[in-house]
């Protein structure tokens, strides 16, 4: 530390020349830290903000995952909800079946399919293009329309007999 009385009352030239340049050195080195100081609080700021604009960012975030989780929930009980009824109306379907497979109103499709054929050979013919579009190995087949197709033309076979 320095006793500031003593050198005052000195009078000696070296001394006060080596205090003077103490105190401009002392006054560089504390005008430096200040710059420091302020660039550090700068970036400081800057920090800040940047942690506040990626909260507010990350906020929205949240918020745009939360309501599409919202969503999926709905629509996985609206969902739910569809395959019920589908159930419901499949059982509702097969307790109205009266006969064995298709039913009535799939009888009449396959008999409807078959009209107009009067002879052996178109029977065969339009049998076959029935076959090979509704077979259920085909992309859109259908396994019980097939089976009336089939049944249809065996009934419609013994008929020429």
């Amino acid at each position: 530390m320095v006793d500031w009385e003593e050198i005052s009352k000195t009078e000696n030239e070296d001394k006060l020349r080596e205090v003077k340049i103490w105190l401009f050195q002392e006054n560089v080195r504390l005008q430096n830290e200040r710059k420091e100081l302020e660039e550090l609080n700068r970036r400081i700021l800057q920090e800040r903000k940047r942690l506040k604009d990626e909260n507010v960012f990350f906020d929205k975030k949240l918020e745009i995952l939360q309501d599409g989780f919202r969503k999926l929930d709905e629509d996985r009980k609206a969902l739910e909800r569809q395959k019920r009824e589908l159930a419901r109306e499949r059982t509702s379907y097969a307790q109205s079946q009266v006969k064995g497979i298709g039913g009535p109103v799939m009888e009449e499709t396959a008999r409807t399919l078959f009209r107009g054929i009067n002879n052996p050979l178109a029977l065969r013919k339009r049998y076959k293009d029935l076959v090979k579009i509704f077979h259920p190995d085909n992309l859109f087949g259908d396994e019980e329309l097939a089976q009336l197709i089939n049944r249809e033309f065996i009934r419609r076979k013994k008929e020429e007999i």
